[in-house]
């Protein structure tokens, strides 16, 4: 049995979502340990920083690493017709909307504090 993008996928009719809380969790739990270094996960992209305290919904966390502000959540959008850089969606109509364009589309949820500058990857999903 080869493998292709869609197999690896489960097929366009078997997509679903990844979330990804457990490895957010491991993460988290080996920054508090000691084993990870702070410098090494408060590193995200300025455009991202950007984006939470612009358009991010604002979240009733407080950021797992520092503690000092609440998280925010950004959504991507990436798929044809989009930049090659996706598309940062600020509402649930814009999302609908990208959904029923023609082609495949996937959005990404990014949580991200914009004091420490943690970010992680929450969940995946095609449109």
């Amino acid at each position: 049995m080869g493998f292709s993008v869609n197999v690896l996928r489960g097929g366009t009719e078997r997509r679903g979502i990844v979330d990804h809380r457990l490895a957010r969790r491991m993460l988290i739990n080996q920054v508090r340990l000691g084993r990870i270094g702070r410098e090494e996960v408060c590193d995200a992209h300025p455009e991202l920083i950007r984006a939470a305290k612009n358009v991010g919904g604002l979240t009733e966390a407080d950021c797992p690493i520092c503690e000092a502000d609440k998280l925010r959540i950004v959504t991507y959008v990436f798929g044809h017709r989009l930049p090659a850089s996706g598309r940062c969606v600020s509402t649930a109509a814009e999302l609908r909307k990208l959904g029923t364009q023609p082609g495949d589309a996937t959005a990404y949820v990014v949580e991200a504090c914009p004091t420490c500058r943690w970010h992680h990857l929450l969940r995946v999903w095609p449109l």
